[in-house]
């Protein structure tokens, strides 16, 4: 029976963290360690943990002195993994029963490197709001069918709650980007396995992933509550030049001819945040980058960054 790492990233979670820890002690797979790291919580947190761990010695925790953030706190985590998998684990989530031994089994059986699932979003209370995370946000067909690193590529739809990889791409994933706001630790580790290896979507979902006002990420989409076009745009270009900036400081992590098409693709974004009205000479990059998008995010995308003017007129039509 394989045992296996469980992440868990903490900072002033005592509101839902016993739930969270309670569902992951409660798991119909025991074989595991769970290795909590702390980010200098000023709350309950620590006692909280300290409490769990006194009743249950698969239970590993670290306080830090100094505040990590969340993309250094589970870097640090996954320096300290020592079995054959691990999981990433939020703090104010709660984990169905069988979420291990679901995970574990599609990964053998798909002879897979990572493991991501469907999440059920639900409230504060853990009352559903949508069954399917996937289907909330319009990508089923996404997940279930492309699962490589050219979909991957220019946009992240591996939800770092819900994986479950193999430690031996840890040499290979670290260092992770620090100085992104858009590139995090679960984006970066999807995009670094599927890029060599095999990454593989369940269907089944296996957290109750809660949402509610203290979420720094969540389910909700920013571009949404924005109130005009070149908002959204402005949004949408300073995504696209962070991520492949990024792509670029890290060239030894990928092929040349990726290298070379983040370069080009860098330059295209610049190029859309200085031209302010209607750019047609470079479509062709733009259908290859989004060739995995589904058709409305892509006609969206398409007119928005390419088509400024006629975006706006349908921007206050449809608004």
């Amino acid at each position: 029976m394989e045992k296996i790492d469980i992440l868990l990233a903490t900072y002033n979670g005592e509101k839902y963290l016993k739930e969270q820890i309670e569902s992951i002690l409660n798991q119909t797979y025991t074989n595991f360690r769970l290795l909590i790291s702390d980010d200098c919580s000023t709350d309950n947190t620590k006692k909280i943990i300290e409490e769990y761990s006194k009743n249950d010695d698969r239970i590993e925790f670290y306080f830090h002195d100094e505040n990590l953030g969340v993309v250094n706190n589970f870097e640090f985590l996954m320096k300290n993994v020592k079995n054959e998998y691990f999981m990433f684990s939020d703090q104010d989530d709660v984990w169905n029963e069988n979420k291990i031994e679901l995970s574990l089994k599609k990964l053998k059986e798909e002879n897979a490197d990572l493991v991501y699932t469907d999440l059920e979003i639900v409230d504060d209370n853990l009352k559903t709001v949508y069954k399917s995370y996937w289907k909330q946000k319009g990508l089923e067909k996404k997940v279930k069918k492309y699962n490589n690193f050219e979909a991957l590529y220019l946009n992240n739809f591996v939800t770092g709650c819900t994986i479950f990889c193999k430690s031996s791409w840890i040499n290979k994933i670290l260092p992770i980007p620090k100085n992104s706001k858009y590139i995090l630790h679960d984006y970066w580790l999807a995009l670094i396995v599927a890029m060599k290896g095999k990454i593989v979507f369940e269907e089944q979902p296996t957290i109750k992933y809660r949402q509610h006002s203290s979420n720094s990420i969540g389910s909700k989409t920013v571009s949404k509550s924005m109130n005009s076009i070149d908002e959204i745009r402005g949004l949408f270009i300073e995504v696209k030049l962070e991520h492949f900036k990024i792509f670029l400081e890290n060239k030894d992590k990928f092929p040349e001819e990726i290298n070379k098409l983040s370069d080009i693709a860098l330059k295209y974004y610049k190029k859309l945040s200085e031209n302010k009205k209607v750019n047609i000479k470079d479509l062709i990059l733009f259908f290859k980058l989004y060739k995995y998008e589904n058709f409305v995010y892509k006609m969206e995308n398409l007119i928005i960054l390419n088509f400024r003017l006629l975006g706006k007129l349908l921007f206050k039509f449809f608004r």
